[in-house]
C-alpha cells in the first residue's frame, strides 16, 4: 500500500485510488473503522463494501440506531437499552413512555424514511467516562448509566445521529442516506439484561438489506415461515398443545405421539444395525454427581433441584453422567470397546420464559443421546461412523447440512494438552472424509471440542441439531478405566453424540419442513375413509379393519356433512390418501381413491390399494 505522509480521511485516500461505489467503511491495519477516520501513519487500508458480510452487519447496526432516532423523535423520554445487529436483521430494547403495538411500526418506519432523506451523518464521539456519565444523566437514561458503570476504561466511544446518542464502538455508515431498504417486523417484551428481576423493555425487531430485491426475498421468506409455523399447524392438525399450566412443557396429543413413536422406531432400528445398546437412566440423580461431572459449576443456573430423604438431588439436564454410571457397573476390557450406549433420555433445563418458543425452545425434552466409550486408536473410525449416520438420517428427511468445528471455550475444564489432542482428533476425522467445515473458535462444550451439524430446511433456515463432542475430561473426573491388552488399566475416551437432537424440536422442524403435509411413512393418519352417508358406516368399518391389520393408520370421518366438505376437511388435515365409500363402491367391492396432491386416482380393489400403499417410501424397509 502507498505511504500516507499526511493525515487524511480514509475516504479521501480511497477516492485518490479510484475506489468508491458501494464502500461504507474500511479496515485500517485489520481494524474496522468509519470512512472519515484519519490515517496519520503508514497503514494498510481495505475497503468494506455494503454487500460484504462485514458491510451488511455495519448496515444493520446503523439501522438499529436509525430506528432509535425515529423513536426518540416520536416518543420523547424514551430510555434505551441495547440495539445490536443480529442474523438477518437487528433489534433495539427501549423503555418507551407509552405502550407500543404492531400498529405503531408503520409510523416509526415513516419517521425513519424522513431521517434517511435528511442524510444525517453518524458522528463518532470520544470522551472520558465521566463526561459520558454526565451526558446520560442529563438525558435521564438510567440503562446507559448502568452500562457505563460496568466499563473499566477511562475513555469511551459514542455515536450521534441527529438527536440520538448511544454508547457504541462502531463503525457505522457515513450518513442515514445509505440506509434505504428496511422493514420493521415485530414487537416483543425483553427483560433488561435478560434478567426477570429487571424491568421489561419493548424490543423492536427489524431487518435491512443492501438492495430492494434482497429485502423482498427475505420478507417473502418470513411470510412462508409464518405459513409453516409449527405452533399453528400443530394446533390445526391436533398434534400438540401448549398450556398456561405448564409453560415450556408441551402436551402431545395422540397424533403427535404417533409421529414421535415413528421417529423412535426409525431411530432404534438404525442404532441396532450399527451396534448400539439402548439404555435408560433415572430422571433424578444425586447432586454430588453433578458437582463431580462439572455441570454444577458450568450449568447450575439451568438446572432444577429437589430433595429426597433430606438429601439434595438434581433433575438431569443431560444424560452423560448416567451413561458413565452404567459403564462403571462392570469391569471393562479393550475387547468391549467401542461400547456404544444409546439413550432416549428425558431431560429438564430451565429456560427463561422470554425465550420459550413452541417446540423449538422448551424446558423438558427427549434427547436422542449416545455415549461411546473408545480407545484413543478408535476415535477417528467412530467419528467417521457417526458422520455416516448423520448423512443417512438427514438424507431420509431431505435435509442438506453444513458442519462446524468448535474448539476450546474460555470456561473449559481440564488440561490444555488433552484439549489439543481432542481437537486434533476431530479435525483429522473431518479432513480424512474430505468434508468442508467452518472453524468456530471458542464455542466448544466445557468438557470437550465438538462437531456441530447445521441442517437447512426448505426455505433456507438453519437448525443446529446433531453434534459430536469428544471428551477426555469426564473419564478423568469419574476415574473410569478399561483393561488393555497388557493387563493394565487404561483411560477410555468418551464421545457424546446426538443426531436428531431434541425429539420435540426435531418434530417442530419437520412440521415446518413439510408444512404439515408429512410424507406417507410419517403421517399420523395415512388413510381417511369418507362414507357418503351413515348407511355405509358398517362397510367402512370393515375396510378400516382390513387396512389396520396391514399396519396402515386409518381414520373414519364420522361427522355429518356433504362429501365435498369431508374431502376439504381431509385436505386441510393433509391426509395422504382419502377413500370414498358410497353405493357404487359397496356394490362393486372397490374404493374410490384420492391422493393429497394428485387428486382423484379412480376406483380400485382393496388389494390394489394395499399394494399401492406398500409401494410408498418407508425408510424402515430400506435400512
Amino acid at each position: 500500500m502507498p505511504v500516507n505522509k499526511h493525515p487524511k480521511k480514509a475516504s479521501e485516500i480511497l477516492k485518490e485510488r479510484g475506489i468508491n461505489g458501494k464502500v461504507i467503511a474500511v479496515k485500517i491495519d485489520g481494524k474496522l473503522c468509519d470512512l472519515d477516520t484519519k490515517v496519520d501513519e503508514d497503514a494498510a487500508i481495505e475497503p468494506i463494501e455494503i454487500d460484504s458480510p462485514e458491510g451488511i452487519e455495519i448496515l444493520r447496526h446503523s439501522t438499529s440506531h436509525l430506528m432509535a432516532q425515529a423513536v426518540y423523535r416520536l416518543y420523547p423520554g424514551t430510555k434505551y437499552g441495547v440495539g445490536p445487529a443480529i442474523e438477518n436483521g437487528f433489534y433495539y430494547d427501549m423503555d418507551v413512555p407509552t405502550t407500543l403495538t404492531e400498529e405503531d411500526l408503520p409510523k416509526i418506519e415513516d419517521e425513519m424514511k424522513k431521517i434517511v432523506a435528511e442524510a444525517i451523518p453518524f458522528e463518532r464521539l470520544v470522551m472520558s467516562k465521566e463526561e459520558a456519565m454526565r451526558l446520560f444523566k442529563e438525558r435521564k437514561d438510567t440503562y446507559k448509566l448502568e452500562l457505563l458503570d460496568a466499563i473499566e476504561d477511562d475513555q469511551v466511544t459514542l455515536y450521534k445521529v441527529g438527536e440520538f446518542i448511544d454508547l457504541c464502538r462502531g463503525p457505522h455508515v457515513p450518513n442515514t442516506s445509505y440506509i434505504k431498504h428496511f422493514k420493521l417486523l415485530s414487537l416483543a417484551g425483553a427483560y433488561w439484561r435478560g434478567d426477570e428481576r429487571n424491568p421489561m423493555l419493548t424490543r423492536i425487531y427489524g431487518t435491512t438489506f443492501p438492495t430492494e430485491e434482497e429485502l423482498s426475498a427475505y420478507l417473502n421468506k418470513i411470510e412462508e415461515a409464518k405459513r409453516r409455523d409449527h405452533r399453528r399447524i400443530g394446533r390445526e392438525l391436533d398434534l400438540f398443545s401448549l398450556q398456561s399450566e405448564a409453560p415450556g412443557f408441551p402436551f402431545f396429543h395422540a397424533k403427535g405421539v404417533t409421529i414421535l413413536n415413528i421417529l423412535v422406531d426409525f431411530w432404534r432400528k438404525v442404532h441396532i444395525q450399527r451396534g448400539y445398546q439402548e439404555i435408560m437412566t433415572p430422571l433424578i440423580l444425586d447432586q454430588d454427581l453433578w458437582i463431580r461431572s462439572g455441570h454444577w459449576d458450568h450449568y447450575r443456573e439451568n438446572m432444577y433441584f429437589t430433595e429426597i430423604d433430606g438429601k439434595p438431588f438434581a433433575i438431569k439436564p443431560m444424560n452423560c453422567p448416567g451413561g458413565i454410571l452404567v459403564y462403571q457397573t462392570q469391569l471393562r476390557s479393550y475387547r468391549d470397546l467401542p461400547l456404544k450406549l444409546a439413550e432416549l433420555g428425558i431431560v429438564h433445563r430451565h429456560e427463561r420464559s422470554g425465550v420459550l418458543h413452541g417446540l423449538m425452545r422448551v424446558r423438558c425434552f427427549t434427547q436422542d443421546d449416545a455415549h461411546i466409550f473408545t480407545t484413543r486408536e478408535q476415535i477417528k473410525d467412530e467419528i467417521i461412523d457417526i458422520m455416516d449416520m448423520v448423512q443417512y438420517i438427514y438424507g431420509v428427511f431431505g435435509f442438506p447440512y453444513r458442519i462446524e468445528l468448535s474448539t476450546r471455550p474460555e470456561n473449559a475444564m481440564g488440561e490444555r494438552a488433552l484439549w489439543d489432542e481432542a481437537e486434533q482428533g476431530l479435525q483429522e476425522a473431518l479432513e480424512d472424509q474430505g468434508v468442508e467445515y467452518k472453524l468456530n473458535p471458542g464455542d466448544g462444550a466445557f468438557y470437550g471440542p465438538k462437531i456441530d451439524f447445521h441442517l437447512e430446511d426448505r426455505i433456507g433456515r438453519n437448525w443446529q441439531c446433531g453434534t459430536i463432542q469428544l471428551d477426555f475430561q469426564m473419564p478423568e473426573k469419574f476415574d473410569i478405566t478399561y483393561i488393555g491388552p497388557d493387563g493394565e488399566p487404561h483411560r477410555p475416551v468418551m464421545i457424546h453424540r446426538t443426531i436428531l437432537g431434541s425429539l420435540e424440536r426435531f418434530l417442530g422442524i419437520l412440521i415446518e419442513q413439510y408444512a404439515g403435509a408429512f410424507p406417507y411413512w410419517l403421517a399420523p393418519v395415512q388413510v381417511k375413509i369418507l362414507p357418503v352417508s351413515d348407511e355405509y358406516f358398517s362397510h367402512t368399518k370393515n375396510i378400516a379393519s382390513v387396512l389396520q391389520k396391514k399396519d396402515i393408520r386409518v381414520e373414519i370421518d364420522t361427522k355429518e356433512g356433504t362429501l365435498g366438505k369431508k374431502i376439504r376437511d381431509a385436505q386441510l388435515q393433509k391426509v395422504p390418501y382419502m377413500l370414498i365409500i358410497g353405493s357404487r363402491e359397496v356394490e362393486s367391492g372397490t374404493v374410490s381413491v384420492r391422493e393429497r396432491s394428485k387428486g382423484d386416482l379412480g376406483s380400485m380393489s382393496l388389494e390394489s390399494l394395499i399394494e399401492l400403499l406398500k409401494s410408498e417410501y418407508h425408510p424402515l424397509r430400506k435400512t
